[in-house]
């Protein structure tokens, strides 16, 4: 089995990091913050701290044709708000960016659609990218 383009989740991360040091952000990539749901270890793209200290985990998606990754989304936002609510951390709040044309549900996503279904829905945020880029390059994160 040959497998699938993985370098296009860093040209994403290589997309937003300028965004957020333009923004005033200091951040990490490829942070293990904890245990994913169900055991594993849990990494996240960026770790973004403002200004303040605070700290935003930052999970990047890149979907440029159609697959698996939309089906991987509510479970990201799963394992992201157990790692924003562990005491153990201090992380402020997740984002979950979504880039490329591959998303059928990228409007259902960004739009909230999920939110009827989550317990925390405030602790993650879905983000286009273009809109992730904008608030990030005004530090509105």
């Amino acid at each position: 089995m040959v497998p699938g383009n993985t370098t296009t989740g860093k040209v994403l991360e290589e997309m937003v990091l300028p965004a957020l040091a333009r923004g005033g952000y200091t951040f990490q990539t490829q942070v293990n913050v904890g245990s994913r749901l169900g055991g594993g270890k849990h990494y996240v793209d960026v770790v973004a701290r403002d200004s303040e200290g605070n700290a935003v985990l930052i999970s990047l998606k890149w979907q440029q044709v159609g697959g698996t990754a939309e089906q991987k989304v509510p479970f990201e936002i799963m394992c992201l708000t157990h790692a924003v609510l562990d005491p153990a951390n201090d992380f402020h709040k997740a984002y979950i960016v979504l880039g490329g044309n591959g998303w059928k549900l990228k409007d259902f996503y960004a739009k909230g659609g999920l939110n009827p279904y989550l317990r925390y829905p405030d602790t993650v945020r879905l983000m286009l990218l273009e809109d992730f880029i904008a608030a990030a390059n005004k530090a509105q994160l």
